[in-house]
């Protein structure tokens, strides 16, 4: 149990070294105005947080550097909420103000935008499409043996995808398929289109079009979408001015990392519920050990559709991230909600 003055001490020191990037010392912590005692004082104070693992000591003539548990239990106790200030509150309205058809370019602009005001990596990871509910889909020939097939789900996601027209097959076929699936499968959620097909439009089908296995066919290769969510990165190039990246070693294991979308999918899904902070050896990822990620979800009429989140060393401005991202969440939440509610 710490006593309120090493719940200040701490509180200062981690606060410092966020700022600095520098071993914080007692001489530092004893010309602020909230600490209210000497640097004598303040030195045991030091120790004994040493002692019990909330702090460590670089070199013995050092300062004092926050501990992962000394992170843990700032987080956890000791972190004040931040604000949000005037200019990164405009801009995050003006994006949600402005008009974006699909999911897929709000996400990129919402990450640009998080990367910039952080100075971090930002991580979103899309909605898994495996729910979505077909909203319209359509067939845009480019010649005789190829075409575009379009599909747009009730989130704004939207797959485009070239596909190959069946030699004979004519475009009054191809018109009447597209009419059929947009009148039966509208609302169907995608991993259920193929199976409605079979079960429910294969008659109508053999019925209303020539070449029927032809045109089945066709079917097959609009409706063979990726289904898993989809992850967007920006600011990756962040990492590289932070000090604790100046080592070549680490910085590349990360930089790795941050180009293998599965591997960052499958970290950013292992977070559940609101908001969570996972710090350094916490994400179980040797390339994340000197690394803390902050993310929260985002949703529509109580559907959580994926996460936000932000990737910055251990001494990451928690405070700020943490007012940020419930910031963003609330609002593209709010945004989803208007455009695709």
């Amino acid at each position: 149990m710490l006593s309120p003055r090493q719940h200040l001490i701490l509180r200062a020191l981690i606060e410092e070294y966020i700022e600095q990037a520098e071993p914080v010392g007692s001489r530092t912590l004893s010309k602020r105005d909230d600490i209210g005692c000497s640097a004598a004082t303040i030195r045991n104070e030091l120790a004994d947080l040493e002692e019990m693992g909330f702090l460590e000591q670089p070199h013995t003539s050092a300062g004092r550097v926050p501990s992962h548990f000394g992170y843990r239990f700032y987080v956890d106790h000791l972190m004040q909420p931040g604000q949000v200030n005037r200019s990164d509150l405009l801009s995050v309205r003006r994006l949600f103000a402005s008009q974006m058809d699909a999911l897929e370019q709000t996400i990129e602009q919402t990450a640009a935008i998080l990367s910039r005001m952080t100075n971090y990596t930002s991580i979103i990871l899309g909605p898994e499409l495996s729910d979505n509910k077909l909203k319209h889909l359509q067939v845009v020939p480019v010649n005789e043996r190829m075409a575009v097939a379009i599909i747009v789900t009730d989130t704004g996601h939207v797959d485009q995808r070239r596909i190959i027209v069946p030699e004979g097959v004519s475009l009054s076929s191809i018109e009447t398929m597209v009419n059929l699936l947009n009148a039966k499968l509208t609302g169907v959620p995608l991993h259920c289109l193929k199976q409605t097909v079979y079960q429910e439009l294969s008659a109508e089908l053999s019925r209303h079009v020539e070449q029927y296995e032809s045109i089945l066919a066709m079917i097959d290769q609009m409706l063979a979408a990726h289904l898993e969510g989809q992850v967007f990165t920006s600011g990756t190039t962040n990492m590289l001015t932070q000090p604790e990246f100046r080592d070549v070693g680490k910085v590349k294991a990360l930089m790795d990392l941050l180009e293998e979308g599965e591997t960052l999918a499958k970290l950013v899904s292992g977070f559940s519920g609101g908001l969570q902070v996972k710090i350094g050896e916490e994400n179980h990822l040797e390339a994340m050990n000197n690394c803390s990620i902050v993310t929260v979800s985002f949703s529509i009429e109580g559907r959580s559709l994926g996460r936000i989140g932000v990737l910055g060393p251990t001494r990451m401005d928690y405070s700020k991230v943490v007012s940020l991202l419930q910031l963003l969440a609330d609002d593209f939440s709010e945004h989803l909600r208007r455009t695709y509610g």
